[in-house]
């Protein structure tokens, strides 16, 4: 489930106040309490903490997996997973949603809570939840002893519906006396500053004056990190941007790699790159299969209203093998070469295999890495045949994408026309994107069956001809639009 909530900082004095008539047709629960006993689990360095997850052990509750936090509006929002079980071991699936973090390190107990919990429920006339706030007494136990005691207020949107809850719960919480001073969770006050420490994957600032080698720390530490924040999304699968963002992170690394190689050691670099290839290829199955899913129902309205559930049908099946490659995708990153990988891009974060080259100022050597990825772009488009075939298009895509990954990588120490110039590349990259993206589907939809199914397809592949061909009379405007000489004077 996903939790949503705001953490309020009250004193030691502080009562709940009275929520009975906070909203029309919502009904309160009297006061309920209880203690809790909450034990948490962490590697010996904090690593899940530090990438701001937890995993806890509630006794007569089971244990609770909590995911990286996120913000939207004012109410903090993250996964819960809960886990049956009252053992003192993790459970194996909870730690596989993790195992990024966790590696081959161990995960042990790190703090002991006793929590006095004063609930109170807001429902609807149907008895439904809608929202929580619960008052908690938090002493954290060292030994036999008690070590330190906090005191916090939780607010909890339980259903959508609860947010035109928010403002009055929080006007009656504040006006007895709660503010919103502490966002932190029990968790990082009970261990304190350890917990608040960066992760181990923590991009460096870059000043004006940075040698390339910390750039390149910079850029490698920056997709290493998009990476493993999207790692559990993945496993879980509930979400399809987390495999979208982990195959950018993905892709980005291998083409900064190779944007970098003159500063990188060779071996070491062609050996994560190739890594790579094989992880983006996995990404690559699960994703293009979700496009080509969500691109066949955004059809759906185009076409005659009796042949929207066989499209519904051709957009399911494609789900299903989308579902069938994450499947396997999880079974590699399960594996040791995953886990191998994983350990080799966090050195690599921190400690890349440079070169002497790799002193040199980065305000001079990253142009000249810039002008390559460029040049071999500009090659490329003038190398095209007047009527290029698919793939053509496609390999110019690939080189944009290299050109605009190499100007991000830039940004922080060249000028402002660099992010206008890694805009312009997207740009072509999105439309030659979507040209590839709809020879895809034309692929698949040739073969999607007989009858009426194969009907519909062919209805399908025609729109997605037209798609084409507007994306074929439109990229060279968008060409043209990256090829002005004055996107292009940071590379001098």
């Amino acid at each position: 489930m996903l939790e949503r909530e705001i953490k309020l900082a009250v004193t030691p004095g502080f009562h709940l106040p009275n929520l009975e008539d906070v909203a029309a047709a919502v009904e309160t629960t009297p006061v309920d309490e209880r203690r809790l006993e909450t034990v948490y689990y962490d590697t010996p360095d904090l690593r899940l903490a530090r990438w701001g997850c937890n995993l806890r052990l509630r006794q007569g509750e089971g244990w609770t997996l909590k995911l990286p936090t996120t913000t939207e509006g004012r109410t903090l929002n993250r996964r819960e997973i809960e886990f049956p079980g009252d053992g003192n071991r993790p459970p194996d699936a909870a730690v596989a949603l993790v195992m990024a973090y966790v590696r081959r390190s161990t995960l042990v107990p790190v703090a002991s809570l006793s929590t006095v919990r004063r609930r109170v429920q807001l429902k609807n006339r149907d008895g439904a939840v809608l929202a929580e706030v619960v008052d908690d007494d938090v002493s954290v136990i060292q030994g036999l002893r008690i070590q330190n005691r906090f005191r916090e207020v939780e607010v909890e949107l339980r259903d959508p519906s609860a947010d035109r809850l928010l403002d009055p719960i929080l006007a009656r919480l504040r006006h007895a006396g709660a503010s919103d001073e502490d966002q932190a969770s029990k968790l990082v006050r009970a261990l304190g500053a350890r917990a608040t420490a960066a992760p181990e994957v923590d991009p460096i600032l870059l000043a004006p004056t940075a040698r390339a080698g910390d750039l390149v720390r910079h850029v490698i530490a920056v997709s290493v990190a998009s990476l493993l924040r999207h790692d559990p999304g993945v496993r879980l699968g509930d979400d399809p941007e987390d495999v979208h963002r982990a195959r950018v992170a993905t892709r980005r690394l291998r083409s900064q790699l190779r944007t970098f190689r003159a500063l990188l050691d060779p071996v070491w670099a062609n050996a994560l790159r190739a890594d790579l290839r094989w992880l983006g290829a996995g990404l690559g199955s699960v994703r293009d299969k979700q496009v080509m899913s969500q691109r066949l129902r955004g059809r759906t309205t185009a076409l005659a209203a009796d042949d929207g559930p066989i499209v519904g049908e051709l957009a399911d099946e494609l789900q299903a093998e989308s579902e069938e490659a994450r499947a396997r995708l999880v079974l590699d990153m399960r594996t040791d070469r995953y886990i191998d990988l994983i350990e080799r891009l966090v050195e690599a974060s921190r400690a890349p295999a440079l070169t002497a080259q790799a002193d040199q100022p980065a305000a001079t050597a990253m142009p000249a890495l810039a002008r390559r990825d460029w040049k071999r772009l500009r090659k490329g488009v003038r190398g095209l045949p007047e009527a290029a075939a698919d793939a053509d298009l496609h390999r110019i895509r690939i080189l944009a994408k290299r050109a605009r990954y190499a100007a991000e990588a830039a940004i922080p120490i060249a000028g402002k026309t660099v992010p206008r110039f890694a805009e312009a590349a997207a740009a072509l990259q999105d439309v030659l994107g979507d040209h590839q993206d709809s020879a895809t589907a034309q692929q698949w939809l040739r073969a999607a069956g007989t009858g009426s199914r194969a009907f519909v397809a062919g209805e399908l592949c025609a729109l997605e001809r037209e798609v084409a061909a507007t994306d074929r009379a439109e990229w060279p405007k968008v060409w043209k639009k990256l090829a002005r000489n004055r996107l292009r004077r940071w590379m001098i």
